[in-house]
């Protein structure tokens, strides 16, 4: 297991802690190893030092998992530049946002993607090059010698609440979120991880240093189905794989032979909570790996982990702090929050954000001084999160502010009535919706997707939640769909579900 060392340094020396023959990268058409990796990094960030001759420029990229997009995020950083990652399933549209509020000098990108971009997309000063372009030349520049707290990248939410904002990292976020990923998952050099989420995403850009930092491989893989998930796990032996509630489903549907299921040892989840059902039904089919549950946030990456031998007597907590964070319950005025009391979930430590990106009002907002207790001190993001700090030790979530439900005088948490309509296996999936009642202020409505005939599994619901939870917390009308969407990173878009509901 990985060391934990506090000291960070620059994010583009990840690829020297692998052995050099050994495998940093595996795609289906071949391997690349630690010391070829370390060889395509030092070419492409020559290349942009030569091209880009502006510390601290911006370049874009928007590409599928290809391995010039495995090598950007440590390249441009070499190069004295920011990279910002843009997930290769946006649009037009918020590819032309991203690019005009990051001020991006240059666009790395596939010529037919290229071709969707019209007149006014791109930025007059932003150039658009082919990925090719970054394999071009003879020197290398050596591994950078950049201060930690030097701007590394800018990843850009999914834009839930409004349009995509950017938040700001630097080398010492992104290095010691890796060494710190790399420990509390026990990493080796051995352990072949599963890339399935977008590099733009900050779950899945992590995947990329944490198992560099420990010497182990990855093999990002592009998926459209569960089976590929499925054959790509065989195919590479994967022994890890990251996931998001809504994929977690979709593998569990899919058809597992019982020896590729055993290949798996370690399953990881963040952007949402795993309901009781999803927790039952991946012991099953994955009785040999160790399953750890999640929270983030992208202004401070991560926050807790619930330790695999926690998960079955504690299923509804989110664990502990993660190294390197501070995380505390607080109340409103300030003070630390009891134990069982609810408080803001507030994150402080040097896996802080450094803001978002050209908007100082939403930065004053979300990231103010740690409270003047706080161990850590300094900068902490409040999440807007409501959660209790168990007398057990154990961080458990309620809802988001924005989020609770407020009706006939009661706050609801969402996630509340989520759990309890998917614990019966009459739906898959639930969101938990408050829309305006002239006599509740709030009513309940929950958009689900049911297993077999929605009328059949809607009064089955109805009848064990009457039984199950008190009068003001039973939804009042179910919207009952075939998919529920999710978004750019994956997780349930419960911003468009709201606004669906609500209109």
């Amino acid at each position: 297991m990985i060391a934990l060392d506090p000291v960070p340094r620059s994010i583009d020396t990840l690829p020297l802690r692998g052995a050099g023959e050994d495998v940093a990268l595996a795609f289906k058409g071949g391997n690349i190893t630690f010391a070829a990796l370390e060889q395509r990094v030092g070419i492409a960030a020559a290349w942009l030092a030569r091209t880009i001759d502006a510390p601290g420029a911006r370049v874009a990229s928007w590409l599928p998992k290809t391995a010039a997009a495995c090598v950007l995020p440590l390249a441009a950083p070499r190069g004295g530049l920011v990279h910002v990652p843009i997930n290769p399933v946006l649009k037009r549209a918020q590819v032309a946002h991203i690019l005009a509020d990051s001020g991006a000098q240059l666009l790395v990108t596939q010529a037919a993607r290229a071709a969707t971009l019209g007149p006014g997309d791109v930025p007059a000063d932003c150039r658009i090059v082919l990925e090719e372009a970054l394999a071009e030349g003879d020197d290398a520049l050596p591994p950078s010698r950049a201060d930690a707290d030097t701007l590394a990248a800018i990843l850009y939410t999914s834009g839930s609440t409004g349009r995509p904002k950017g938040v700001m990292l630097s080398h010492a976020n992104l290095w010691l979120a890796a060494i710190s990923v790399a420990h509390y998952l026990k990493i080796t050099p051995a352990d072949r991880v599963l890339g399935v989420l977008p590099l733009s995403f900050d779950y899945g850009q992590n995947q990329l240093f944490s198992t560099w930092a420990a010497g182990g491989s990855v093999a990002p893989i592009d998926y459209l189905t569960a089976r590929d998930v499925v054959k790509a796990v065989e195919r590479f032996g994967a022994t890890t794989l990251a996931g998001v509630p809504p994929l977690w489903v979709q593998l569990l549907e899919a058809d597992w032979p019982a020896e590729t299921a055993a290949r798996l040892r370690r399953l990881t989840n963040s952007g949402g909570a795993l309901t009781g059902p999803i927790i039952a039904g991946l012991r099953a089919r994955f009785p040999q790996a160790d399953l750890y549950p999640m929270y983030g946030l992208t202004e401070a990456f991560r926050s807790t982990y619930l330790a695999p031998e926690l998960v079955d007597t504690h299923p509804d907590a989110i664990g502990r702090a993660i190294p390197f964070a501070e995380v505390m319950a607080v109340l409103a005025d300030g003070t630390r929050a009891a134990p069982d009391e609810p408080g803001e979930l507030v994150h402080a430590g040097p896996l802080v954000a450094h803001g978002y990106w050209r908007d100082p009002e939403r930065t004053a907002h979300r990231f103010r001084p740690a409270p003047d207790w706080s161990a850590s001190g300094g900068m902490a993001v409040w999440s807007g999160d409501t959660v209790v700090a168990g007398s057990d030790g154990l961080f458990r979530f309620v809802g988001r502010d924005d989020e609770m439900i407020k009706s006939a005088g009661n706050r609801i948490s969402p996630t509340e009535i989520e759990d309890a309509v998917v614990r019966g296996g009459e739906a898959g999936e639930a969101v938990a919706i408050g829309v305006p009642d002239a006599r509740l202020g709030q009513a309940i409505v929950v958009v689900a997707r049911a297993f077999g005939d929605p009328v059949q599994a809607e009064a089955a619901l109805r009848a064990r939640l009457r039984a199950e939870l008190p009068s003001f917390m039973q939804p009042a009308r179910y919207d009952w769909r075939d998919a529920l969407p999710v978004n750019a990173n994956g997780k349930l878009d419960r911003a468009l579900l709201r606004r669906e509901v609500t209109a």
